[in-house]
């Protein structure tokens, strides 16, 4: 792979498309309000300090710590690979603790399945270039992934953005099987991603932190994009380990090769990585390649590994059932 550098890219909202009659979704007071302390907070020493909660591993503390988020979230430990919550050597492994085979079946051939646990919070078609923020509410496509030519390649797509709440599984998962293509780490804010900060920060996923996977298979090019937030200790892959902290102020880029040493690639439903706390994914992949499943819109709860969408030109079974990583 080969590393390079390049200046952090600056978020702005693109003004809502004409076509689009919704009128912008008015932030109150309290949105407001909420947000304006959001700019006060140091952000990523915050983050810091959630990290090293997060990682403490005096067992009192973070035995208390899990058993206390288990009833507060009321997270369901039966579906948990390991159920013991004492068993986790720390917070975070608990919060990213791997979920029993059968408890999210992958959806099957021809089918885009959900890459993790969350809530839709938009979903449609990437127009002259933006995607749908909150209803009204644009941002640009390139701004987000910190590439012109890839955003070129997925004019009139489509998007998904799935928002990840404390109590969802945190691992993501590949949507269709691929071959990683790029790596681009953009650092930028950690602002909350809920539907209070949608409708009160313009641009607010090209404002924060986030890392771009562009990958290459059945669907070309299918990019995922796992976006940080307030309180999100860490971003990680199977493939590089954890990207995030420290959080940078440079971009990073990483190619990969499509075969041999130093090539990712990873089967439907293989683990790709994963939010040490937090937040948001966004997937965005070419025109004419997807069709949604009509019962999704913002709002909807979605597993990982259930359908999204029909493929609109399925590839034919291969026999490349595992994930493989040749770096």
């Amino acid at each position: 792979m080969r590393p390079g550098n390049w200046p952090a890219a600056t978020g702005r909202s693109a003004p809502s498309s004409k076509a689009d009659p919704d009128r912008p979704v008015s932030a109150s007071l309290l949105d407001r309000l909420i947000t304006a302390i959001q700019y006060l907070i140091p952000q990523h020493g915050y983050c810091a300090l959630v990290h090293w909660i997060a990682h403490c591993r005096t067992p009192w503390f973070k035995t208390a710590l899990i058993h206390a988020f288990i009833r507060l979230q009321g997270v369901d430990m039966e579906e948990a690979l390991e159920p013991d919550p004492a068993a986790y050597e720390d917070f975070n492994a608990f919060f990213t603790r791997a979920l029993k085979l059968q408890a999210r079946p992958v959806a099957g051939p021809g089918l885009l399945a959900s890459p993790v646990d969350g809530t839709i919070s938009q979903i449609g078609t990437i127009r002259r270039g933006s995607l749908l923020q909150a209803k009204g509410h644009d941002y640009r496509l390139a701004a987000l992934l910190g590439d012109e030519a890839l955003a070129e390649r997925l004019e009139g797509g489509a998007f998904v953005t799935l928002y990840l709440s404390p109590r969802d599984y945190h691992r993501v998962h590949m949507p269709l099987a691929g071959t990683l293509e790029a790596m681009r780490y953009v650092p930028g804010s950690l602002f909350s991603v809920n539907e209070r900060t949608t409708r009160t920060i313009p641009g607010l996923f090209t404002r924060n932190e986030r890392l771009v996977m562009d990958f290459s298979g059945e669907v070309e090019p299918l990019v995922v994009v796992m976006v940080g937030a307030i309180g999100v200790g860490g971003l990680e892959t199977v493939w590089a380990g954890e990207i995030t902290p420290p959080h940078g102020t440079t971009g990073r880029e990483w190619r990969y090769p499509g075969a041999g040493e130093g090539s990712v690639r990873l089967a439907k439903g293989a683990e790709l990585g994963r939010f040490n706390l937090g937040s948001t994914v966004i997937l965005a992949l070419p025109a004419g390649t997807v069709e949604w499943d009509e019962g999704l819109t913002p709002g909807t709860p979605v597993r990982m590994g259930q359908p999204l969408g029909r493929l609109l030109h399925p590839a034919p079974p291969t026999d490349n059932q595992q994930p493989t990583t040749d770096n």
